[in-house]
């Protein structure tokens, strides 16, 4: 027997702030809301527990110390990266510098963060979309 992985949970400052925003890029919608202020958002109309991972943004009062081990890599699914780079950005992505360097025949990825400062790549290749 082997485990799933079913959730991501992001300590954040604001979880319906930040479960907006990342529903919005990714296309997913909020699925639940917990008494403690957790926000779960997943593919629409996927059931719980399902094949793709939901997130949850779990609301704490002190943001976490230092870079964060895990981020998440992003694939545009219906646009090339550089029309996706211009979406994400006017939603509000910021760029950051973590020692990448330019975009090249093998540095293929920009680094971003999200309005809480979390950081996420959007790769080049695209993807097929969920379906549904």
């Amino acid at each position: 027997m082997a485990s799933r992985i079913t959730e991501l949970v992001l300590d954040c400052r604001d979880a319906v702030a930040l479960a907006a925003w990342w529903a919005e890029v990714l296309g997913y919608e909020v699925l639940g809301t917990e008494d403690d202020g957790a926000v779960e958002i997943g593919p629409p109309g996927q059931e719980p527990k399902g094949v793709v991972p939901t997130i949850v943004f779990a609301p704490v009062a002190e943001p976490t110390p230092g870079k964060l081990r895990l981020h998440l890599d992003l694939n545009a699914t219906d646009r090339s990266q550089a029309q996706e780079l211009e979406r994400l950005l006017g939603l509000g992505a910021t760029p950051v510098d973590v020692g990448q360097g330019p975009l090249s025949g093998t540095m293929t990825w920009h680094v971003l963060a999200d309005p809480e400062g979390n950081e996420f790549c959007l790769l080049a290749s695209t993807v097929a979309p969920l379906p549904g």
